[in-house]
């Protein structure tokens, strides 16, 4: 191994002060965030200005110091269906009542995965990936079996808490526990016992504590309310899955992951699923492998349609926060510091792990072209209504094409060559070579 030698340096040295450019540079980035520097408020003022289609939203929401996104996104759209049943023009549903079950499943999952791989030593692959892999993210098929499994609340039947709304703190905790979990249950397993009821009693313990910091679920409710003609209204003794039953109905069965990873292990037109450690144990994450272009029609189609999308991007890639603009040519990174190139191809950002996504939101709307090409997205997002534009956000096609690698579509969108993947068995990957970290 080559290690660098004082010839190096000196010519290192040499390169920088022969570059009057990278002197001049040095004063300004040292000083402010580089995503502040790098902004170009003239190419993100191309991004401004009304959308050819815009959906009707009910406010942004706020996920606050939580990785609730993925949840939060789904959640957005579930309330617009709640609200119009309801005669709304403000609702929110709990984001607590949902990431309470959440966590308590994915205990479940934990637990469940040590014990099935109770014989296999520590530095397997999977046994780490389990150990490894327990935090607040997740995906739109966890949500949707939480969903059809639990139900749903409004907001005010469930309120946020200060450890709901700042999770780092309690989920550290709670994998610390569940790691001394796996040591025990692996003992017991080794010294040739049942580890089922030992395992029945941690969950006590992990619900117990959750009911602490969140609050424990409602099994029955009453929701009194004044719809937006000021008609009083009280519905008694519901239950989360008849609240979602009666006021919201969306059949999410309808509803597939379109993934665009263009990587070798995933070939376009490839239909596949994968366990993950962070869902159900009984959860399985499914997709459906397209071409970029074929994402960004089918997105397109349901926005005409009148229906949000929920799409799953990398919001650290050419973001500024304050100003929400998501798009490359607005943050020029490579020219601010003295002309690094960045280039890979999208398949490549993932295989290389540069990029993945790591934020989820929705499509609420979008711009078209002369030639009726979508050139800017219009994005609710979930991080308060003190970012962007009253909280919500737009990305340039550009950044769509690149950094958005997920989205939720409609079967009805999919063409029939598309729904006929789906009736095949999907193909099985590991959970680790998902693309989502």
């Amino acid at each position: 191994m080559k290690a660098i030698e004082a010839k190096h340096l000196a010519r290192f040295r040499a390169d920088y002060e022969n570059d009057p450019a990278a002197a001049v540079l040095h004063p300004a980035v040292s000083s402010a965030d580089l995503s502040d520097l790098a902004y170009s408020p003239l190419e993100a003022a191309k991004l401004r200005g009304a959308f050819t289609i815009e959906l009707k939203t009910r406010g942004i929401t706020a996920q606050q110091h939580s990785g609730r996104c993925w949840m939060f996104a789904v959640m957005n759209i579930l309330r617009e269906k709640a609200a119009d049943t309801l005669g709304l023009d403000e609702f929110e549903l709990s984001g607590n009542f949902l990431a309470f079950f959440d966590k308590l499943e994915k205990s479940n999952n934990f637990l469940e995965s040590i014990i099935r791989t109770a014989d296999k030593p520590l530095l397997d692959r999977e046994v780490e990936y389990i150990l490894n892999s327990f935090h607040d993210g997740g995906y739109w098929d966890m949500a949707v079996d939480l969903v059809k499994k639990y139900g749903a609340v409004p907001k005010k039947v469930m309120p946020e808490t200060f450890q709901s709304t700042n999770t780092e703190r309690f989920t550290r905790l709670l994998n610390s526990r569940l790691r001394a979990c796996a040591a025990e249950l692996r003992a017991l397993i080794a010294e040739g016992k049942d580890p089922e009821p030992r395992k029945e009693e941690m969950l006590s313990e992990i619900y117990r504590a959750e009911c602490i910091v969140f609050g424990e679920p409602p099994t029955q409710f009453d929701f009194e309310y004044r719809d937006k003609d000021g008609v009083y209204h009280a519905e008694r003794d519901l239950t989360p899955k008849a609240f979602y039953k009666r006021f919201i109905g969306l059949d999410l069965d309808e509803y597939i992951t379109v993934t665009d990873h263009p990587t070798s292990g995933l070939p376009a037109n490839y239909y596949y699923q994968f366990h993950y450690i962070g869902s159900m144990a009984e959860g399985r994450i499914l997709n459906l492998n397209l071409t970029t272009q074929e994402l960004e029609d089918l997105c397109l189609a349901q926005v005409k349609g009148g229906e949000p999308v929920w799409f799953g991007c990398d919001s650290k890639a050419f973001g500024h926060r304050a100003n929400g603009i998501w798009d490359p040519a607005s943050l020029p990174y490579g020219s601010l510091l003295g002309g690094l190139d960045f280039s890979l191809t999208k398949g490549e950002r993932l295989e290389y792990h540069d990029s993945y996504a790591t934020h989820a939101m929705l499509f609420v709307g979008v711009n078209l072209d002369k030639d009726g090409q979508p050139n800017r997205w219009k994005i609710e997002n979930s991080w308060g209504g003190e970012v962007g534009d009253k909280g919500y956000f737009v990305c340039s096609r550009r950044y769509f094409r690149e950094y958005v690698y997920e989205a939720i579509i409609n079967k009805k969108h999919l063409s029939p060559a598309q729904r006929a993947l789906l009736d095949a068995e999907p193909a099985e990957i590991n959970a680790w070579e998902s693309d989502w970290k």
